[in-house]
C-alpha cells in the first residue's frame, strides 16, 4: 500500500515513510493511493473477532508487507492490553434506537488512546528497526496531548513536545499532561487558542528544512496512522449491533471539531461498512455544520464552550475530505487550499453539496443544550455523559428518524470535564488515576503564540 499527498506534489511512499512524514512535504495530507473495498463475505468473517483481532485485520490492509504480521500482531496486542475493558470499545444500549460506543477505557480516559497507544508503540518499533530519530511534535485541544504523552513517555529514542492553549483545556486534561515529569516530555502552554497551536504545528512542519533537521514526527490526526486506527471501532460497533439482530445501515453521531474522528467513519464507509448517515455534532464553533448545510467553509469568531476539545475553527482533516469529494483530483485540492490560505473561505457548488449531504448530516449544539442533555440522560437513563458525548447525543436526538438506529461515539470519561457536570448539580466519583492527579506537581512552560517562540523551545529540547 502506497500513500500520496492530497496536493499531488509528493511521490508515492510506503506506510512507514508515511507515518514518519506526517504532514506531506508539499503541505498536503497523506491518503492511501487506493482504498480497499471489502466484500460482504469478508465483513461477515470479521464479525466475531475480538477488538485486537479486528484491528490486526484492518491494519494489515494498509501496512502491506512492510511490517511482518507477527510484529504487527504484537504491536496491536501491546497497544490494547492497556485498556480497562476487555472489549476495548464496548457498545452500551441507551434505547432501542440509540447506543453509545464507549471509547474512553484507555489509560487517559479518552478516545485518543485508541489510536495513540498504537501509534506510540509503532513509533518505538520504527525507531528500533530503522535506527530513526523520533522527535514528536503535536498540538492538543485537551485529549490528544495526554494520550500522546502516555503512549511514548519513557520510550527510548523518542522525545515528545505537546502544545496546548493555556487555560483553555479542562483541569483534568491539563493535569494529565503537565504532571508528567519524564525527561523525554515537554509541555508548552501557548498563549492563544487551539487553532493557534494547530497553525503553529502545521507551519513548522511545512518548513521542510527545519522539519528534517530536527527529525520532527506528527502525532496529531494529520498523521494517517491516527485515522486508520480510528476506522476500526466503526467496524466493531457495527458488528456488535449485528450480533443483536440489527440488519442494515447504522448511523453514527460523532462529536468533532477537527474532522478526524468522523473522517475515519467516512473511510470505513468507503471500505464497505454499511453506514447510513454520519452525523457531525459540533458545538457553538460550528464551521463544519455550516459547511454541511450550506457548502461554505469559513472560520468564524472563536467561542469557549463546555465542550472545549471541540472549540476549533479550522479542521485539520477537512482537506482529506475535499480530496475525495473532488474525485481524488489533487490539482483541484491544491488550488482550493491555496485560495483558502489567501481568502480564508471555501465555497462548493450545489452538485458537490448534494454529495456532502448524501453522506453527512450536521447539528450545532448550544452550550445550555449540551448541559440539558447531560441532565436528561443522567435522570432518565442513569447514564452520565461528558459534554462532548452530550453534543453527540443531542445531535442524534435532533436528527433522529423513525426506524433508524444511531451509535453515538462517547469520546471521553465524564470525570475529565467535571466543571461542566457540576453546572447541572451532578456529583460523580472520580476514578482513582484521575483523583491522584490533583496531588501531583505540574511541569510546563508558558510561551507566546508565535512560530519563533515555539521553535526556540524546540531547538533547545530536541
Amino acid at each position: 500500500m502506497n500513500y500520496i499527498s492530497t496536493r499531488g506534489q509528493v511521490a508515492p511512499i510506503g506506510f512507514i515513510d508515511a507515518v514518519l512524514m506526517g504532514l506531506a512535504d508539499d503541505g498536503g495530507l497523506l491518503v492511501p493511493e487506493q482504498m480497499p473495498r471489502l466484500p460482504q463475505e469478508q465483513l461477515s468473517s470479521w464479525q466475531r473477532l475480538s477488538y485486537p483481532e479486528l484491528a490486526l485485520e484492518v491494519f494489515s490492509l494498509f501496512v502491506g508487507d512492510e511490517i511482518p504480521r507477527g510484529d504487527l500482531k504484537k504491536l496491536v496486542d501491546d497497544s490494547y492490553s492497556t485498556f480497562r475493558h476487555e472489549e476495548v470499545t464496548p457498545v452500551r444500549r441507551i434505547r432501542d434506537d440509540l447506543h453509545v460506543l464507549e471509547l474512553f477505557h484507555g489509560p487517559t480516559f479518552a478516545f485518543k488512546d485508541v489510536a495513540l497507544q498504537f501509534l506510540g508503540n509503532l513509533y518505538a518499533y520504527i525507531s528500533a528497526k530503522t535506527d530513526s530519530i523520533i522527535h514528536i511534535l503535536g498540538a492538543t485541544s485537551g485529549d490528544t496531548g495526554a494520550s500522546a504523552i502516555e503512549g511514548v513517555r519513557g520510550k527510548e529514542g523518542i522525545r515528545i513536545c505537546i502544545l496546548h492553549p493555556n487555560g483553555k483545556v479542562s483541569k483534568v486534561q491539563e493535569l494529565q499532561m503537565t504532571t508528567v515529569d519524564d525527561a523525554n516530555v515537554l509541555n508548552l502552554a501557548v498563549e492563544g487558542t487551539f487553532d493557534d497551536c494547530q497553525r503553529i504545528i502545521k507551519e513548522i512542519f511545512a518548513e521542510v528544512e527545519f522539519k528534517h533537521k530536527y527529525h520532527l514526527r506528527a502525532i496529531n490526526s494529520i498523521n494517517i496512522a491516527r485515522i486508520l486506527a480510528q476506522t476500526v471501532y466503526y467496524f466493531y460497533a457495527y458488528f456488535r449491533l449485528a450480533e443483536q439482530g440489527h440488519a442494515g445501515k447504522v448511523n453514527f453521531s460523532v462529536p468533532t471539531g477537527n474532522f478526524g474522528d468522523i473522517f475515519a467513519g467516512y473511510l470505513a464507509q468507503k471500505m464497505g461498512l454499511p453506514v447510513g448517515k454520519l452525523i457531525l455534532a459540533t458545538n457553538e464553533n460550528n464551521i463544519l455544520e455550516r459547511f454541511v448545510k450550506e457548502g461554505v467553509y469559513q472560520p468564524g469568531e472563536f467561542r469557549s464552550t463546555y465542550s472545549p476539545s471541540m472549540d476549533i475553527q479550522v479542521a485539520s482533516n477537512f482537506e482529506r475530505y475535499l480530496y475525495y469529494l473532488y474525485g481524488e483530483d489533487t490539482a483541484v485540492v491544491n488550488s482550493m487550499m491555496a485560495a483558502f490560505k489567501k481568502e480564508g473561505r471555501i465555497v462548493i457548488p450545489q452538485d458537490k453539496l448534494n454529495l456532502v449531504q448524501a453522506d453527512f448530516a450536521a447539528y450545532g449544539v448550544q452550550n445550555d443544550e449540551c448541559l440539558d442533555a447531560i441532565a436528561k440522560y443522567h435522570e432518565e437513563s442513569k447514564y452520565l455523559l461528558d459534554p462532548h458525548t452530550a453534543c453527540g447525543i443531542a445531535a442524534a436526538d435532533a436528527l433522529a428518524s423513525e426506524g433508524q438506529v444511531t451509535v453515538t461515539l462517547s469520546t471521553a470519561h465524564p470525570a475529565k470535564f467535571d466543571e461542566a457536570i457540576q453546572l447541572r448539580s451532578i456529583k460523580q466519583t472520580f476514578p482513582d488515576p484521575i483523583q491522584a492527579l490533583f496531588d501531583k506537581p505540574q511541569f510546563h512552560t508558558v510561551v507566546e503564540g508565535s512560530n519563533e517562540a515555539v521553535k526556540a523551545r524546540l531547538e533547545k529540547f530536541f
